[in-house]
């Protein structure tokens, strides 16, 4: 099937959608992409997704993939001649992989999340130090996966790049706004240098929304959530 064919649903400040635009620019798919508004649903999202309703959505002919990882581990798949595997060779170097990835989204980002909507310093304070505790287990994650090389992936980005490195702009969007450091380079050295590495890498550097536009986005939400609760 030819790779004019595929569609990206998906909003610019979007990790997940970010993953996505990283993985078919590093298999050098052509697409189109499609801006969803915020927060409303257009009709072929809630079409392609009727589960879950969100973005990524990628559509590929007619057919749409959803979840960011699935769609990651989909194109990986589908173009595999576009360059090497986005997952380890070794069964068990690929279940860390996606054992890693699962923790980021289901455990360190939901926090990254509650931080965003916390109003009291005390919250504030105990979530930064939740998020910092979980970067420090992705530092010795990063030096058992990559086994001494510069990305997770080895030689190159991989699977485990790719579900961390999207949330690099909001890491730093977080740094920014709350004053302190996450990628410390006293506690996380490897994850700081991994950091550069990867934002500096051609096939990502494009991709990642500037911190600054980011901070914008956590402002209008941070006024939203406030409005909400004062009207309740």
């Amino acid at each position: 099937m030819a790779t004019s064919d595929v569609k990206l649903l998906g909003a610019w400040p979007s990790p997940y959608v970010n993953r996505v635009q990283i993985v078919l620019k590093l298999k050098s798919v052509d697409y189109e992409y499609m801006e969803q508004s915020f927060p409303g649903k257009s009709e072929l999202l809630l079409k392609s997704n009727p589960v879950y309703k969100k973005i990524p959505v990628l559509i590929h002919g007619d057919k749409p993939i959803c979840e960011s990882l699935i769609i990651v581990q989909y194109i990986d798949e589908v173009w595999n001649k576009n360059g090497p595997s986005l997952l380890p060779s070794d069964p068990y170097d690929c279940a860390m992989a996606r054992f890693w990835a699962a923790y980021i989204d289901d455990k360190w980002f939901p926090i990254m999340g509650e931080l965003r909507k916390a109003q009291e310093e005390e919250a504030k304070a105990t979530l930064i130090k939740q998020a910092a505790e979980g970067l420090v287990l992705l530092e010795e994650a990063f030096l058992k996966c990559s086994k001494g090389k510069d990305y997770f992936g080895g030689e190159s980005i991989g699977y485990l790049d790719i579900a961390l490195g999207s949330f690099l702009g909001w890491i730093k969007a977080g740094e920014i706004m709350s004053g302190v450091k996450l990628l410390d380079e006293t506690k996380t050295p490897g994850l700081v240098q991994w950091a550069q590495r990867f934002c500096s890498n051609d096939v990502v550097k494009d991709v990642l929304p500037e911190p600054e536009k980011l901070i914008e986005v956590l402002k209008m939400i941070q006024a939203r959530l406030k409005a909400a609760a004062t009207s309740t």
